[in-house]
């Protein structure tokens, strides 16, 4: 039988870091309280949570890597909604985001979870935000939870 590492999630999870676009901020901020209200139900304590606004998605990479650098944080998480326009700008914003968080989690050992909606109509991102699918920003707090308590595992 081969040796798994599995979270305990009864253990205390630490300090989480939440950086959250104000941007679509109708969106973010439900996004938002989904996570918070995760992470507390999960075990963290209020105190432990900190929340960073930043413009929008595209500032996320910088906050969240200022906090996963620091080293008191067991995770952070990066809420935003891009939402696509007229344009194709909302690729290049969805590239460049999406390839500097995972960077960012690579370079410094810290999870670093993608909450940002990557929607073609507002719509899809109200669905997606405490909507008929759910609450991503929720889902992203999970995935924090899940990755902080293994990593105090894995060798």
């Amino acid at each position: 039988m081969p040796r798994e590492f599995l979270p305990n999630a009864s253990e205390p999870a630490g300090r989480f870091a939440v950086v959250v676009a104000r941007y679509n901020e109708n969106i973010t901020g439900k996004l938002l309280e989904g996570a918070v209200e995760t992470l507390l139900c999960g075990g963290v304590e209020e105190q432990d949570i900190a929340v960073a606004w930043v413009p929008g998605a595209w500032e996320l990479p910088l906050a969240a890597q200022r906090f996963a650098q620091s080293g008191d944080y067991a995770a952070v998480l990066c809420l935003g909604a891009v939402i696509r326009g007229e344009t194709t700008h909302d690729q290049y914003i969805n590239q460049q985001v999406s390839q500097s968080l995972g960077r960012i989690s690579l370079n410094t050992g810290v999870p670093v979870l993608f909450g940002v909606l990557t929607c073609n109509t507002l719509e899809q991102a109200i669905h997606r935000s405490g909507g008929n699918v759910g609450n991503k920003g929720a889902e992203c707090a999970e995935a924090a939870l899940e990755m902080a308590r293994l990593l105090r595992k894995l060798p």
